[in-house]
């Protein structure tokens, strides 16, 4: 159950390090486009916060996190600025990336699923939240640095486990599937 303390470490912890990972694929995104530090910083905490933050500005859910918590600001965009600094080993670390981005994405998507859930919002509706949470981050990213969207073009596991994870979260809650 999350509810538990030790859960709720580890889930405060995975959370931790899929806002970073996200944070450094945006770095990424950013250097591709020469953009400078304060471009950088700020691609990075959108494209990490953001999910979330569409959420809850979408559900009425306030304060938003980064509001709430304003250092998820300064870890966002201190792990881009240090993957500027480090870009050229980041290559190395694709696969790394490539796991780190599917947690982050569960984390986002399980965080999303218990908003709503805790809104007591619509099956259909927590699905969505947790959907939004998980793919948005990457989608404002994609438009900012002019291109189209990962998530639209062939990245389409990104949905499908965004999905499967909200499916799997709700059905725990109200099928009382065991934790």
């Amino acid at each position: 159950m999350i509810g538990e303390p030790e859960n709720i470490m580890l889930f405060h912890a995975l959370y931790i390090v899929a806002i970073v990972a996200e944070a450094m694929t945006a770095a990424l995104a950013a250097g591709r486009r020469s953009m400078d530090w304060v471009g950088v910083c700020l691609l990075g905490c959108v494209t990490a916060l953001g999910g979330g933050s569409t959420r809850d500005v979408l559900l009425g859910h306030y304060p938003l996190s980064w509001v709430e918590h304003p250092n998820y600001l300064a870890v966002t965009a201190g792990a881009a600025l240090v993957t500027i600094a480090i870009a050229r080993v980041m290559h190395h670390l694709r696969s790394i990336f490539l796991i780190l981005d599917a947690i982050g994405l569960v984390v986002f998507t399980v965080i999303g699923c218990n908003v709503a859930l805790d809104l007591h919002l619509p099956f259909i509706v927590v699905i969505m939240s947790g959907m939004i949470t998980g793919c948005v981050g990457g989608v404002l990213r994609d438009v900012l640095c002019n291109d189209i969207p990962l998530l639209f073009r062939s990245e389409l596991y990104a949905s499908s486990l965004s999905d499967l994870a909200g499916r799997l979260r709700f059905g725990r809650d109200r099928g009382g599937l065991a934790s």
